[in-house]
């Protein structure tokens, strides 16, 4: 296999489909070793063999072992920049600085309201439609829809000056963004967060039928993951 790259986990978290997209977009050949936690396979001996300190493997290249998809993604545009999307991380130090600036804007502000609405909205009604017992949050659900309403406001004036969040070309700006909204948008509530403004509708629509995101996307409708 060529590169000899390995990712755990399932295409339906979020981690494992940013980094996936990020793989696809360059074009590298990988193995995928589906892990389900759910099912407790994460305590299996040759998973643990693989770990570290953390416990929660999710990439492998060779000797090398990263967790954080993001810092994954990082690794392999800068281990393979010839291969696939070149610009992806950017071909300088100043978009390189931008798309950075992206990244920490995603984890630090985008993250934690949208991975609310990800359980809420789409991981939520799995476990009800499983027989497991839960109970809806209404007033958190409306704290992170207006959390990332105003998060969403700001990307709305910066894509009213360009076509992507770093530039004129997608990134891992972009990219990032991919996992959480993708199930966001699954439901006609959490949609409308980004219908409602234009220039995030139009990025979303373009960001989300790339190629790359459209093959995760399939993954996940093969393979849904814990709740099956």
């Amino acid at each position: 296999m060529a590169a000899g790259l390995q990712v755990f986990g399932q295409p339906a978290s979020t981690d494992v489909a940013r980094v996936l997209t990020c793989l696809f977009e360059k074009n590298l050949e990988f193995e995928l070793v589906r892990i389900d936690t759910f099912k407790k396979e994460h305590k299996l001996p040759e998973f643990i063999k693989l770990r570290d300190p953390t416990g929660q493997v999710t990439f492998k290249h060779g000797n090398k072992t990263l967790v954080d998809s993001r810092d994954i993604c990082r690794y392999v545009c800068t281990e393979f920049p010839e291969d696939g999307n070149r610009g992806i991380y950017g071909t300088g130090s100043l978009e390189r600085a931008s798309i950075e600036q992206w990244l920490q804007a995603e984890a630090q502000g985008f993250d934690a309201p949208s991975s609310e609405l990800v359980f809420h909205l789409a991981f939520a009604p799995q476990l009800a439609d499983h027989g497991m017992a839960f109970i809806p949050d209404e007033a958190r659900v409306q704290e992170n829809e207006r959390k990332l309403q105003r998060i969403l406001a700001v990307y709305d004036e910066i894509l009213a000056k360009s076509r992507f969040l770093a530039g004129d070309e997608f990134t891992l700006a972009d990219l990032s963004h991919l996992p959480s909204s993708h199930y966001i948008a699954g439901s006609e509530r959490g949609r409308k967060l980004f219908t409602a403004r234009r220039n995030v509708a139009r990025w979303y629509g373009e960001i989300s039928g790339r190629e790359s995101w459209k093959q995760v996307v399939k993954m996940q409708s093969e393979h849904p993951g814990a709740f099956e």
